[in-house]
């Protein structure tokens, strides 16, 4: 009697750990969202989508050209391949994840911002991505009744940008990421805009080397402000990848940091000091 207690009380116990490993397999814990983080050319890395989700991005970037019909993820146009679809790529992958049709992966801190850099011609790209836009419909934000309707992947577009088009729509899937320097002369920012960017280097020249100069510091602030004001969040690429310039980008109101480097800014982001007193 005493043995058959003991054995029930081991399988009892292996069945326990076993039920623990399931529930561990089947949805891991979501990692930390880092808010002022932008993946930038995420298809370069070894797992597209993938290493930026698992290091806790939320803002993702990819390139895309039209080629024969198919949307495809490439920097340069000669590295166009049919498997680099971006539907393959980001949208289907994150479509199961949302439903809950995959196992063993790390849950997306929502809302995902999807950026789309159009590398071909804007307006034969923007009416084939549509298509693509509205398949996945039910987990695409859109402007809808004359308002923002929000979940949980929102698509920006920028590059060669269907800025016409975009505009004379009453409803649609997709918005634009304004040009940093010009968004403040734009009347219809809010409808129409979620970010705004620019190249680094037309802002700010320093390398993040001495102090930052004071004048440099006030021009990046007041762009910041202007773009703050229509709604939109502020990014600048081609940035130096050092601590020095993501700090002073932080602390002058940048909503995003553009990088290649996933774990050193996830590391410096996830560092109390770094962030102090930054939203």
């Amino acid at each position: 009697m005493m043995q058959r207690a003991q054995t029930r009380f081991k399988q009892g116990i292996l069945l326990a750990l076993f039920l623990m490993l399931f529930i561990g397999y089947k949805v891991q814990a979501q990692n930390t969202p880092l808010i002022n983080a932008f993946a930038h050319n995420d298809y370069f890395h070894k797992r597209p989508l993938f290493d930026a989700l698992d290091n806790g991005y939320n803002h993702i970037e990819a390139d895309v050209y039209l080629r024969r019909g198919k949307l495809i993820v490439a920097h340069i146009f000669p590295m166009l391949r049919r498997k680099k679809e971006l539907e393959n790529m980001y949208f289907k992958p994150l479509f199961d994840r949302i439903n809950g049709d995959t196992t063993n992966v790390t849950l997306p801190a929502y809302p995902i911002t999807l950026m789309i850099d159009i590398k071909s011609g804007a307006d034969g790209t923007y009416r084939k991505l549509e298509v693509l836009l509205d398949k996945y419909k039910s987990i695409i934000s859109g402007y809808e009744g004359g308002k923002f309707v929000e979940r949980q992947i929102t698509v920006v577009l920028s590059g060669n940008k269907p800025m016409k088009m975009l505009k004379q729509q009453g409803s649609r899937l997709a918005f634009i990421d304004a040009d940093l320097m010009k968004a403040h002369q734009d009347t219809v920012s809010t409808d129409i805009y979620q970010m705004a960017s620019c190249k680094y280097s037309r802002l700010v020249k320093w390398n993040g080397k001495g102090e930052f100069p004071e004048a440099q510091r006030e021009r990046l602030c007041n762009y910041v402000r202007m773009a703050h004001k229509n709604g939109e969040k502020v990014r600048l690429w081609d940035s130096p990848d050092n601590h020095s310039v993501w700090k002073e980008l932080l602390n002058c109101g940048v909503d995003l940091i553009n990088t290649d480097k996933l774990v050193k800014l996830k590391d410096f982001l996830l560092n109390d000091k770094n962030v102090e007193g930054v939203k």
